[in-house]
């Protein structure tokens, strides 16, 4: 059987990937690394457009005062609401460049990837809907945190999206792709410990995200009413924060787990620590300077796309990548 009429095997003379098979996986790589980092800024300019209450800066939608650019109304408040809407759309034309390169490249890529880009672009789609309507409906509770959630899903996707593909490269870079296989049972551990820690940080994400929309914690501070949502959060936290570092516990005591994922993992912790003295600093100084509390939303949205990354690496510590051959794709 030629290389190219089966799955590629780990370990055999196929694990090479073909020169063309090189250079879309490594232009889709940079791309997605990309759209990381611009995901990651659209969640915290839209943080940064909460926090400014900017959200309604721009009245209609998807203009601004009925115009591409508004420049007789441009303020900062004006310039954060149509930014975030910015790089919204830059990430939509980038995510359907996306899709239409993994669609009509298939037979050179892995046959997951144009499914995966696929939901990528549905969930942008839904993510500007929402936008609309957190607009049209004068930013109710339901549509904030279902617009973040939205978001951070889309960001989730694309991290672990982006791993799965530096994994595909090292097909190119090693006559043994990846690291020698993890035994099974830590591997069930490890993707059990990373799963439950990003799922926590993405309620406890959302958690604040409900809690901001509904200024709970200026009411609680300043007045001392409707405190629930604000203890609710605390109380998550170091569930959160305990279960990140527990993930990095175990990648320091599996020296079999490869570099890149200790890696990742040591930063996971490191932002828990983060975000316990920012989310401090946040409520000693009563929400009253914006740049820390972006910066805690910054620290998040970072945390969802570590995590969500470790799980895009975890096929790879079963000894071999995700298959790139074209023949099980379904779109074929």
């Amino acid at each position: 059987m030629s290389p190219q009429a089966g799955p590629i095997q780990a370990g055999s003379p196929a694990d090479h990937l073909t020169p063309r098979q090189a250079d879309r996986l490594g232009q889709l790589s940079r791309l997605s690394g990309h759209l990381v980092v611009a995901l990651v800024a659209l969640v915290v300019i839209g943080g940064a457009t909460r926090v400014m209450q900017a959200g309604l800066a721009c009245p209609d939608w998807p203009l601004c005062y009925g115009v591409l650019l508004p420049g007789r109304q441009m303020n900062l408040q004006v310039f954060l609401e149509w930014f975030h809407r910015l790089d919204a759309f830059v990430v939509g034309v980038a995510l359907l460049v996306m899709a239409a390169a993994s669609l009509v490249g298939r037979r050179q890529l892995p046959g997951w990837l144009p499914w995966a880009s696929g939901l990528a672009l549905a969930l942008v789609a839904v993510q500007g809907g929402l936008g609309a309507l957190t607009v049209t409906r004068l930013l109710a509770s339901s549509m904030v945190t279902a617009h973040l959630a939205a978001a951070l899903s889309l960001l989730a996707l694309l991290s672990g999206l982006h791993q799965a593909l530096k994994l595909q490269q090292a097909l190119k870079r090693h006559s043994q792709p990846g690291t020698a296989p993890l035994e099974r049972p830590w591997r069930l551990v490890w993707g059990l410990a990373v799963c439950a820690a990003l799922l926590l940080v993405f309620c406890q994400s959302l958690l604040g995200a409900w809690m901001a929309s509904h200024w709970a914690a200026d009411r609680c501070l300043a007045a001392g009413d409707d405190c629930r949502w604000l203890l609710l959060h605390r109380q998550l936290a170091p569930a959160a924060g305990g279960a990140v570092l527990a993930v990095a516990a175990l990648a320091a005591l599996c020296p079999a787990l490869p570099r890149s994922t200790r890696l990742l993992a040591l930063g996971g912790a490191l932002l828990v620590v983060a975000q316990l003295v920012l989310g401090v600093t946040t409520l000693r100084l009563a929400l009253a300077v914006p740049a820390v509390t972006i910066a805690h939303q910054l620290g998040a949205a970072l945390l969802v796309a570590v995590l969500a990354g470790l799980l895009g690496q975890l096929p790879g510590l079963a000894g071999r990548p995700p298959s790139t051959s074209p023949s099980p794709s379904p779109l074929s």
